[in-house]
């Protein structure tokens, strides 16, 4: 399964990590249904410290290229410092893309 698949790909570059979540949220867009197409990943690890937002997102993007080239369509994440963590407020929310169903 993708999920799986995209847990040991941060878990052997991000290690140690203080959390991890992955949710698979393909249910939530039109035509996507079992798919595994959608996913929602927070991730929190020292190894973020001294780079950018944009960087960590750019290097886990080409970690996960062939997911991408699987299939994969659509990948929120936050990737966070554990001081980061630390500060933040309220729950990752993804924002709506084109076709998602309201609950």
């Amino acid at each position: 399964m993708r999920i799986q698949r995209i847990e040991k790909v941060i878990r052997e570059n991000f290690a140690p990590l203080q959390a991890l979540e992955i949710e698979d949220e393909s249910h939530q867009h039109a035509g996507r249904q079992g798919q595994e197409s959608h996913f929602k990943i927070l991730a929190v690890s020292s190894k973020f410290s001294g780079i950018s937002r944009v960087q960590r997102q750019r290097q886990l993007n080409n970690l996960l290229q062939s997911e991408f080239d699987l299939g994969m369509h659509a990948l929120s994440m936050r990737l966070l410092t554990p001081e980061e963590f630390e500060k933040q407020t309220g729950r990752f929310q993804t924002p709506n893309c084109q076709g998602k169903q309201q609950s």
